[in-house]
C-alpha cells in the first residue's frame, strides 16, 4: 500500500510539471466536449430508433428460442422498451466518438509519448466492451434463461414481463461489457505510474477474490461451476492487464531510454 501511495504522489508531481490550464479554460473545454458527446449520442439514438424492430427481435431472441415471448403488463411497456433499447444501442453505437471526446479532454494533462495510445485505447475499449457483450449474449444469457426458466421454472406458468426481462438482459450484457474493460483500467493505472506489473502480480490473490465477488453479484446462475465459467474470462483479462502494465509503466520506458543512451 505504501508503494502505491508513493507511486500516486510521484505521478501527481510529474503531472504538475505539464503546462497547466486555468479553471475557466477547463470548464470551457468540458462544456465543449459534453455538448459534442450529447450530439453524438442523439445521432446514435436516432439511428438505433430507425431499426428498433430489429433491436427488439434481437433482445427477445433468447426467449423465442425456448418458445416464449415477453408479456406486456402496462400499455406503455412496448414504448418504454423501444426507447430504452434505442438509447442503449445508440450509446453503444456512438461510444467510439464519445470516448474520443473524453480522450481529447484528458489529453492536455498527458505527455506526448502517452498521447500515441489514443487509437489503441479507443479500439481496445470498444472491442473489449463488444466482446464482453457478445460473450454474455451468446453464452451466458441463453444458458441462464434455459436453466432458470426451463430448469428451475419447469413446473410453473411462465409470464416474463417486458420490464423484468429487459432489466435482466441489460444487467448481463452491460455488466459483462463493463467487466471486460478491466485491462483498460489497468492500462491507465500503469500509464500514470500508480501501479506496475509487479504490484499486480503480488496482489493477484486479492484480484481473484474481487473478481469472484463481482461474479457472485452479476452471475445469473447460482451454481459454482457457472460462476467459475463466468469469472474465467475476467481472470484472463486481468493477466492481460498485467502484461499491458509491464509494457506501459513509466519505469520501463525510462529504462529503455537509458539503455538507448
Amino acid at each position: 500500500m505504501a508503494d502505491m501511495i508513493d507511486n500516486v504522489r510521484s505521478a501527481v508531481q510529474d503531472r504538475a510539471e505539464l503546462p497547466g490550464m486555468s479553471l475557466m479554460e477547463h470548464l470551457d473545454e468540458l462544456r465543449k466536449r459534453l455538448i459534442r458527446a450529447i450530439l453524438y449520442l442523439l445521432v446514435g439514438f436516432a439511428i438505433a430508433y430507425i431499426f428498433h424492430d430489429r433491436l427488439v427481435a434481437f433482445i427477445q431472441k433468447p426467449l423465442v428460442d425456448i418458445g416464449l415471448t415477453m408479456t406486456m403488463t402496462h400499455p406503455t411497456d412496448a414504448l418504454n422498451l423501444i426507447i430504452k433499447t434505442s438509447v442503449v444501442a445508440g450509446a453503444i453505437l456512438s461510444s467510439p466518438f464519445i470516448i474520443y471526446q473524453i480522450w481529447l479532454f484528458i489529453s492536455p494533462g498527458m505527455y506526448a509519448h502517452e498521447k500515441k495510445y489514443v487509437w489503441p485505447f479507443m479500439s481496445a475499449t470498444v472491442g473489449l466492451f463488444v466482446g464482453g457483450a457478445w460473450f454474455g449474449y451468446r453464452y451466458v444469457l441463453p444458458g441462464a434463461i434455459n436453466v432458470l426458466v426451463m430448469g428451475f421454472g419447469k413446473n410453473f406458468t411462465h409470464m416474463i414481463t417486458i420490464e423484468d426481462y429487459t432489466g435482466f438482459f441489460l444487467a448481463v450484457i452491460l455488466g459483462l461489457g463493463i467487466c471486460f474493460e478491466l485491462p483498460i483500467l489497468l492500462f491507465f493505472l500503469s500509464l500514470f505510474g500508480i501501479v506496475d506489473a509487479g504490484f499486480l502480480v503480488r496482489h493477484i490473490r486479492y484480484a481473484i477474490l474481487i473478481i469472484f465477488l463481482i461474479t457472485a453479484v452479476i452471475c445469473p446462475l447460482p451454481d459454482p461451476v457457472s460462476m467459475c465459467i463466468f469469472a474465467s474470462p475476467m481472470l484472463v483479462l486481468y493477466l492481460l492487464g498485467v502484461a499491458v502494465a509491464y509494457f506501459v509503466h513509466p519505469s520501463r520506458r525510462k529504462a529503455k531510454e537509458l539503455k538507448a543512451s
